[in-house]
């Protein structure tokens, strides 16, 4: 079912008309209560709305040690802990719930229903909370919503395709938390800033289509995505300035599209099962400052272009099968960059790999040609022979 379906609607229709009749409960007390000045006192339709959410939500919360939520009580909302209000974007002379910032609140519970009916909030940070479940098909309805941090909680399930859905949002972070299953190429459509999805249970390879992104940070790590990283990479050169994806169990050789990604500061690839070369391509990554390929199978010569990058301060290359380094890379500390050369097959080196691993990894050199992302060859990603262990 795609996630900006029907059935979602349908559901928040029913809340609505449960709204209305609340609402229409609660004017006609007001009006039985005043008489004068009544257009002043009418009832503020939107707060009464959010009121309704936020008394739905306060009923699933089960544990709140530090009794954040304990003056979320009665109609004013305004004055609840953690909300914020602002005036409509449609109507400035109405105040809306517009923030809910709940970050390291230790709370526990789940997102109701009802929580759509919250439609007017901007601003959305729930970080370091034991919230669980799933993202209600309702949370379609906060088209106005920026900034969406879920980050460090329990939430469960697929990936939440109903963010999807939210053509306001510019900064999505689900970190720590327990979605799991393939990340849907449709997230890189999104006119998103910031991309954090790292350190889930997400599984299958990063899409081959990626295009249409303007995300300036998108981070993998610690997810099993498998496969390779694909050229289309290259489609996010415009916007792209950082790109982690720390052991998300990358194979094949890394592809030279990602020296396209001329605006890159920070590229770390480290934890993988990557093989070949670094791609001469780096090189022209005038802007990168930290590059960290550490705990792969790579091999090969160093290239001098990439260690005489001029904003470059921190390259770590270590637990790789890397054999030599050309011109300014034996060199580095002179620069003032940070290395960690450990664990290779560099002559003259101290902490490096045994002669025997060197020379077993060298009997069977890679051919990035046979590998689906390194070239234009129509082979798998996996390694054609095995290599020593990569963190011995």
């Amino acid at each position: 079912m795609a996630p900006c379906s029907s059935s979602t609607g349908i559901v928040f229709v029913l809340l609505l008309l449960q709204f209305t009749s609340s609402f229409h409960t609660a004017k006609s007390i007001h009006s039985n209560s005043t008489t004068l000045h009544h257009s002043h006192l009418e009832p503020n339709v939107r707060l009464h709305q959010a009121y309704v959410a936020l008394q739905a939500w306060k009923r699933v919360i089960y544990s709140d040690p530090s009794n954040v939520t304990s003056n979320w009580v009665g109609p004013s909302v305004c004055e609840y802990k953690g909300l914020y209000c602002a005036p409509s974007t449609d109507d400035p002379d109405i105040q809306v719930v517009a923030g809910i910032d709940l970050n390291h609140a230790d709370i526990a519970g789940f997102l109701p229903d009802e929580f759509g009916l919250l439609s007017d909030l901007a601003l959305l940070h729930l970080n370091s909370n034991r919230f669980c479940g799933i993202l209600p098909p309702t949370f379609a309805n906060l088209t106005l919503l920026y900034e969406l941090d879920l980050s460090n909680n329990r939430f469960v399930g697929p990936f939440p395709s109903v963010v999807l859905c939210l053509p306001s949002l510019k900064y999505l972070d689900l970190r720590y938390n327990e979605f799991e299953g393939p990340l849907p190429s449709e997230l890189f459509a999104m006119k998103l800033d910031a991309i954090f999805v790292n350190n889930n249970r997400l599984t299958s390879v990063i899409p081959s289509n990626i295009s249409g992104s303007t995300a300036s940070v998108i981070v993998f790590a610690n997810n099993n995505l498998g496969g390779c990283l694909p050229p289309s990479i290259a489609k996010l050169a415009d916007t792209l300035e950082e790109l982690l994806l720390i052991n998300t169990n990358l194979s094949g050789c890394l592809t030279p599209e990602v020296g396209f990604l001329y605006k890159l500061k920070v590229l770390d690839v480290s934890f993988n099962k990557l093989v070949g070369p670094i791609p001469y391509s780096i090189a022209g990554l005038t802007q990168l400052e930290q590059l960290d390929v550490a705990h792969n199978m790579m091999s090969g010569v160093i290239p001098a272009g990439i260690c005489a990058l001029p904003n470059l301060k921190n390259f770590t290359y270590s637990y790789n099968f890397f054999c030599d380094e050309e011109g300014s890379c034996q060199n580095l500390t002179s620069r003032g960059v940070v290395y960690d050369d450990r664990r290779n097959c560099l002559p003259e080196h101290k902490l490096q790999r045994s002669e025997k691993d060197c020379e077993a990894a060298y009997a069977h050199p890679i051919e990035c040609f046979d590998y689906e992302c390194g070239g234009t060859g129509t082979g798998n990603a996996t390694s054609p022979s095995p290599l020593p262990s990569v963190h011995s």
